[in-house]
């Protein structure tokens, strides 16, 4: 296990086991009938930090040393981890973005350019250039894209520098950074119809410029073109045998031939090897996952990360295998290099792997206790019972032990999107396209998976558990068909289900919740056109329809609670519908943007609907359906959206800023 910083760390109680107060406490009674001071409506404590590690989501190897990109921390970073002592040796700060996913080295080694991710346009530099001949001076930004994020970088022969990415409702376009010139330029879109771009590899001549995504709805699928550098042209090369893939995921280019390959969603990824002399001479062989990447060649082999492991290619015999090591699981993959016989893998788990694929041995370092910044991270779902709380992070589910304080970092692989602690064990719904995962802290040492489903349903957004059916619920969002699912797992029995589609082909599963054994399933919409806010009455146990009702609402469901014979629904953008449920229709609307500017989430709790948004926790009247604040300026760190859990006792779980927070609400009015 890899404890975090905050380890042994003992709550601070005060004023009733609160660290804030929502509500100051009530005034004392006269002088002549004076009592003790009324315990305070609205108590919030603080639990710590809800995250502590570095994570990452980049990795390169540059001389003998690895450089790694940081991800969802604040400021954006990259660390110098030194392989012959094992130790990160150098660090710089970026200072804009959340997430550092591109890295390249001009072919002398002196300078590392980073590209970053961002929530929305910050203004500043995207791309940045850290000279490793001198690494205590800082990065330096030399370049913006208009496309917001930079997913990939690429360093052609003469040291001029592409970069693709993209920005939501924008076709992605190849950017150009001259570092003669200093200026970066526009060189055109290849595919108007594209989503996204995360590969890009450049020779003397050409530039190559992979597109589709599996990320979000109404995406693309998978494209490549080649950009005549002399006439500024592209050309379409894309391998038929690829063009139903989502993405062209990976690229490089090796001697004489072009490396590509894909994410898959129903169909495995895909690995091309293309001849650079003639690009309609190739070979594509499918591998053994949905995802293909990190590409690096020794001789014959190709080797590259897949979503469960480290892979290789032979190019003689068009065969891939698993490479064989005693690192045990290694999570989500960032980065793969290859240097005197040796795999360097670059972790999510927060570890650099040393792998000699020949004796099947390995070394592992975690680069917090190697010098890494360990730092707070934005984070997913949470669930608490009286012992524990869980905060989901990427690729690590952070354990809270309410009693001691004490702090322990879960492996994970991907993200811990939303979760339920049932009878002391914790489940929760993995990103990406990981199924449901549990942890038992009386018998596992890591979480495990109990389940997994078809790899396009790979997106989970909320849980809830059934107790009529003994069932849990995860709703499910396919990033690459389009749609969703429901998921269905029973913890006693160990049996799941899908049912695929259960509102209709476009419309995802945002929310679910229950009661009297029927789930209720809210949708929504990743692309900008479409249906939107309907809302199914689901028999889970029998996989199906009871009855539908489109809400009136032009945003899509965002979280959905029941109290009584009341459906609750919040949409985006803070839209508030209440559904009688014994007559199926619409009794109370109300706008409430005010306090739920984006996403929400909503938890039943002692006789009351709670919701939070990225800015305040709030509660609804049970009968009136009135909104009060509970907590305001919450301002939770999330990843993405925000969410909130009860535990048996009725206490909510949820962020304020970045750290986990406890709120007794007693509905005092």
């Amino acid at each position: 296990m890899q404890s975090s910083p905050s380890m042994d760390r003992r709550l601070l109680l005060k004023a009733g086991g609160a660290i804030g107060l929502a509500a100051a406490a009530a005034p004392l009674l006269p002088a002549q009938a004076q009592a003790a001071p009324a315990r305070p409506r609205t108590t919030v404590t603080d639990l710590g930090v809800a995250i502590e590690q570095f994570a990452l989501m980049s990795g390169l190897l540059v001389g003998d040393t690895v450089y790694i990109g940081s991800r969802n921390m604040t400021p954006t970073r990259v660390i110098a981890f030194h392989l012959p002592t094992r130790k990160v040796v150098h660090r710089t700060e970026l200072g804009t973005g959340h997430s550092v996913q591109a890295l390249a080295a001009d072919p002398t080694g002196r300078y590392l350019y980073a590209g970053i991710l961002t929530k929305g346009d910050e203004g500043g530099p995207n791309l940045f250039r850290w000279d490793l001949t001198t690494p205590d001076r800082p990065a330096v930004g030399v370049g913006r894209t208009e496309d917001r994020d930079i997913r990939e970088l690429a360093v052609a022969p003469d040291g001029t520098v592409y970069a693709v990415g993209g920005i939501p409702g924008k076709a992605p376009a190849l950017w150009m950074y001259d570092p003669a010139a200093g200026a970066m330029s526009r060189l055109g879109v290849p595919d108007a119809g594209a989503t996204l771009a995360r590969a890009v590899a450049a020779t003397d001549t050409t530039v190559f410029f992979g597109a589709g995504s599996t990320l979000g709805g109404g995406t693309s699928k998978a494209s490549l073109f080649a950009y005549d550098r002399a006439a500024g042209t592209f050309t379409d090369v894309t391998p038929p045998e690829m063009a139903a893939d989502p993405s062209v995921r990976e690229l490089a280019v090796d001697g004489d031939r072009l490396i590509v390959t894909s994410a898959g969603s129903t169909e495995p990824a895909k690995l091309a090897v293309m001849d650079l002399a003639d690009l309609s001479s190739y070979t594509v062989t499918p591998t053994r996952g949905t995802v293909a990447k990190n590409l690096a060649v020794h001789g014959d082999t190709i080797y590259f990360a897949g979503e469960s492991g480290l892979y290789c290619y032979a190019r003689s015999t068009h065969v891939v295998a698993p490479v064989e090591h005693d690192a045990g699981s290694l999570g989500e993959i960032w980065g793969v290099d290859h240097a005197d016989g040796t795999l360097v893998v670059t972790s999510g788990y927060g570890i650099v792997v040393e792998v000699d694929p020949s004796a099947g041995t390995s070394v592992v370092t975690e680069l917090g206790r190697a010098g890494a910044p360990v730092s707070p991270q934005t984070t997913m779902g949470v669930a608490a019972d009286r012992r524990y709380a869980y905060v989901g992070g990427n690729n690590v589910i952070a354990r809270h032990d309410l009693r001691t304080g004490t702090v322990v970092n879960l492996r994970a692989p991907g993200e811990a999107k939303d979760a339920e602690v049932l009878n002391g064990v914790l489940y929760t719904g993995q990103y990406n396209a990981q199924g449901i995962w549990a942890h038992d802290p009386a018998e596992d040492e890591q979480p495990r998976q109990v389940a997994d489903f078809p790899s396009e349903q790979n997106r989970p957004l909320d849980t809830c558990y059934d107790p009529v059916n003994r069932l849990l619920l995860v709703a499910v969002q396919s990033d690459t068909e389009g749609g969703g699912s429901l998921w269905t797992y029973s913890p006693r029995k160990g049996t799941k289900a899908a049912y695929v589609n259960p509102i209709d082909d476009v419309q995802l599963v945002r929310a679910v919740t229950t009661r009297h054994g029927v789930a209720y399933l809210g949708g929504d919409n990743g692309a900008a056109q479409g249906p939107r806010g309907t809302v199914v009455a689901f028999e889970p146990a029998a996989g199906r329809e009871l009855w539908r009702v489109d809400l009136p609402m032009t945003t899509g469901v965002a979280a959905l609670a029941v109290l009584g014979r009341y459906l609750y629904a919040l949409a985006r953008k803070g839209g508030f519908v209440v559904v009688d449920l014994k007559a199926r229709r619409v009794v109370h609307t109300a706008d409430h943007r005010s306090i739920c500017p984006g996403f929400s989430a909503m938890v039943t709790s002692r006789g009351a609907v709670y919701g939070v948004s990225d800015t305040t926790l709030f509660r609804f009247h049970p009968e009136t359906f009135a909104v009060r604040t509970v907590v305001a300026g919450i301002d939770g760190a999330w990843y993405s959206g925000p969410h909130v859990n009860a535990d048996s006792r009725g206490r909510l779980y949820t962020m304020r800023g970045d750290h986990l927070v406890r709120v007794d609400d007693r509905q005092a009015d």
